[in-house]
């Protein structure tokens, strides 16, 4: 017999199979030597009073053993005979473009103008290291897309929860820890992405696509007002229906659709920089425990939103236990990003502290001022930490001026960093709202807003500056080309950006279904 059960129980209770067993046997008065197994389905910490519980749904095998695997295969078949669909971009959302392509008959060619997920990693040390950026292979560019070495959070606010199931179930199929699929805010990790990737990467070659690393798409090939194709930098040809899932960093992709006529919008985004804490702080806080998290809790997180000055500001990609890492992908200009390994065991948690903007705010007109908007913040924190990440203690941060030592809080970095006024980088009245925000997340978490947090910028690729536009058909008002993902501006994140793939997959399968 098999019981889908809910419980609620003490951390130390959810800690092993073993005590949620003997907490079941006690809830439910079911013979403990009766349970063979149990899963855990779904699993939520609540910390709204000061007994922090846990609430869990689990699935429980009484007197019969499990026979299936904890998450749902999807079959992928050879497709090396079939007709080719170009993905241009190997993120999450090229990637599970591809493989949902593969499932429906379509053979992928990937594009991808970066390297591969294993190689990345010494361009991405080089940054640390020396503040040299390779603008092919960086945070932003390569196999993985941003999200593969930037945390590897999972969580989404889409209510599509059938889609979002479906993708956190094809990352187990490749490597990802089960856990994800029970978690409220699902988590793979920085250290354990990149392996989840790979083998992403070999089922796709195994079923007969194709990918092409170090390869950048310079230019789509029109002919009678029809996408047919892309060319390279080594003046290649590719020719099929092209989806385009390049990532919000690829400026010179936005630069190349506009003047190619693809219709392009300008949107909103959001600013700041990251904000650093002690993660015994935060855990202290959100647990209502002077001891912190204990032995049983992982890290705290922590999420804030206000209304200052007429706009939203709000956190944003909070990593417990984690670092600041220098996210620059072109030389002379400098972007900060957060990232956690799967153990979150950094003594920070840092979170992006940021302000809403609109094309209001941009000192170009048109679809690409965002972009202006971006790089002209960026180049003033690269010349004010000369190649370093600048930082500013909040205490200084609100006097305007420059910081000179470290108080209790040490940074977690991953790159060198420099003492700097980084409230000059930014524009008066979003400096002016990131401070009020700071004190006004003080008064909700006590000490939020102690002088010796650590500021660290520029926080500017939250999400796309741009859009481009697409019809209900999925493509956009040039046919045979079918934007995508966080690029396009129709997603925010990993699952997100992955979701927006697999639907552009099946838009281009049903408009060439009878090709």
């Amino acid at each position: 017999m098999i019981k889908e059960l809910k419980i609620r129980v003490l951390p130390k209770q959810a800690s092993s199979e073993y005590n949620i067993t003997q907490a079941v046997s006690q809830e439910y008065a079911i013979d403990l030597s009766s349970i063979k197994a149990i899963r855990v389905l779904k699993r939520s910490i609540d910390a709204r009073q000061r007994q922090v519980m846990i609430n869990m749904q689990l699935k429980v095998y009484i007197n019969e053993i499990p026979t299936d695997d904890e998450y749902i295969h999807t079959y992928y078949g050879d497709v090396s005979d079939k007709s080719p669909v170009i993905i241009v971009g190997a993120g999450p959302a090229g990637l599970f473009a591809a493989l949902r392509l593969i499932e429906l008959g379509r053979r992928p060619i990937i594009i991808e103008r970066g390297k591969n997920v294993h190689e990345r990693r010494k361009d991405i040390a080089r940054i640390s290291r020396e503040q040299i950026v390779n603008s092919e292979s960086n945070y932003s560019f390569g196999e993985g897309g941003a999200g593969a070495f930037s945390d590897g959070k999972l969580y989404t606010r889409s209510k599509k929860r059938g889609s979002v199931d479906r993708i956190l179930n094809i990352f187990c199929q490749h490597g990802a820890d089960t856990s994800i699929l029970a978690d409220a805010h699902p988590h793979i990790g920085t250290d354990k992405l990149p392996v989840v990737i790979e083998n992403i990467r070999k089922q796709i070659e195994k079923s007969g696509g194709e990918i092409h690393f170090e390869t950048r798409m310079d230019k789509l090939l029109i002919k009678n007002d029809e996408i047919i194709g892309v060319e390279t930098q080594n003046g290649k040809e590719f020719h099929a229906p092209v989806i385009l899932a390049t990532g919000h960093s690829a400026r010179d992709v936005y630069y190349h659709l506009y003047e190619s006529g693809i219709e392009l919008e300008s949107k909103g985004f959001a600013v700041g920089v990251r904000l650093e804490h002690p993660q015994h702080l935060i855990d202290q806080l959100q647990y209502h425990n002077p001891k912190g998290r204990g032995e049983y809790l992982p890290a705290a997180e922590y999420s804030f939103v206000a209304q200052v000055n007429g706009r939203g500001v709000y956190s944003f990609c909070m990593c417990p236990g984690g670092y600041v890492v220098n996210a620059s992908s072109e030389q002379g200009m400098l972007a900060v990003n957060g990232m956690s390994y799967q153990a979150r065991d950094s003594k920070n948690a840092n979170s992006a502290l940021i302000v809403t903007v609109t094309p209001e705010d941009f000192p170009e007109e048109g679809p690409l001022g965002g972009i202006s908007f971006q790089r002209e913040l960026e180049k003033r924190a690269w010349e004010i930490g000369k190649g370093k990440i600048p930082v500013q203690l909040f205490g200084d941060y609100k006097l305007h001026q420059k910081s000179s030592a470290f108080g209790e809080i040490e940074p977690q970095m991953k790159g060198a960093h420099v003492f700097a006024d980084v409230r000059s980088i930014l524009p008066k009245e979003i400096g002016d709202s990131i401070e009020e925000g700071v004190l006004a997340f003080g008064k909700k978490l006590k000490g939020f807003d102690r002088n010796d947090a650590i500021l660290s910028g520029v926080e500017s690729r939250t999400s796309s500056p741009v859009r481009i536009v697409r019809n209900r058909e999925g493509y956009s008002n040039i046919e045979g080309i079918y934007p995508c993902g966080e690029g396009a501006g129709y997603a925010g994140g990993i699952t997100s950006a992955a979701m927006d793939g697999i639907k552009t997959a099946e838009f281009i399968c049903e408009k060439f279904r009878n090709f």
